[in-house]
């Protein structure tokens, strides 16, 4: 789960109050529904990289709640190497990285290589263009990069869903995953955008299984959890 603690902070609210605000809501979710939650702390990149940075330090006495650490909001002259000393310190603090590749932005594929090459991310939030390098492509591949690919709202952002595309990295071999974005936002939670694929593509039932698979292979989970929930899976599709 995605929280940005920046707007919050920037208006005089302790980053103290929004960690244990979502934390206590984490809890809350977990006691009375059952629902497990880890949180990625994104910077936002049309501020500055020196208040991603304060940011970041004021993350360090909770970070046995954070997961990671993304990066989200306008790319536009917002390149990821503008917080390379960021996520360099995140990664030496022991955060698991990742950044939003957002669709037909501007300078979209050097921007994924970047995150690939230069950041070292340890997944691709949304990465859509990167249908368009196929050596690119090859290096994802090569390491087992998660994409994180939102068909709804990819149709909000630009003409179509992209559907094409997840079918063609799952063709390919890619750890492409389909994700509902921002459901408040964008009107559709994971099952319709599973829903969407599958009436724009036909991916089958053993595409639709793949997608989930991979998924849970690119949680950010132990590999025993991830075992079992990917036995459940297959013992359900039969």
């Amino acid at each position: 789960m995605f929280f940005d603690p920046q707007p919050h902070t920037a208006r005089g609210v302790s980053y103290d109050t929004v960690i244990r605000g979502i934390r206590r809501a984490q809890m809350e979710a977990e006691t009375w529904l059952g629902i497990h939650s880890q949180l990625i702390m994104c910077f936002l990149r049309d501020w500055s990289a020196e208040f991603a940075m304060s940011t970041l330090l004021q993350s360090l006495p909770y970070k046995e709640w954070i997961i990671g650490v993304g990066l989200d909001s306008d790319e536009k002259n917002n390149p990821p190497l503008k917080f390379a000393k960021v996520f360099q310190r995140a990664r030496a603090e022991g955060y698991l990285l990742t950044m939003h590749c957002d669709v037909n932005q501007q300078d979209s594929v050097n921007h994924i290589w970047q995150v690939v090459r230069d950041i070292g991310v340890n997944r691709i939030d949304h990465g859509v263009n990167a249908i368009e390098d196929k050596n690119l492509c090859d290096e994802i591949k090569r390491r087992s990069l998660a994409l994180t690919i939102c068909p709804i709202s990819n149709g909000y952002v630009v003409d179509g869903s992209k559907s094409e595309v997840i079918a063609a990295m799952l063709q390919a071999g890619m750890r492409v995953t389909v994700n509902s974005d921002d459901p408040a936002y964008f009107p559709g939670y994971m099952n319709e955008n599973l829903i969407r694929v599958q009436e724009e593509v036909d991916l089958g039932k053993a595409g639709i299984v793949q997608l989930a698979e991979n998924a849970f292979e690119s949680a950010w989970l132990p590999r025993a959890t991830k075992d079992r929930y990917i036995a459940k899976l297959k013992a359900y599709a039969g």
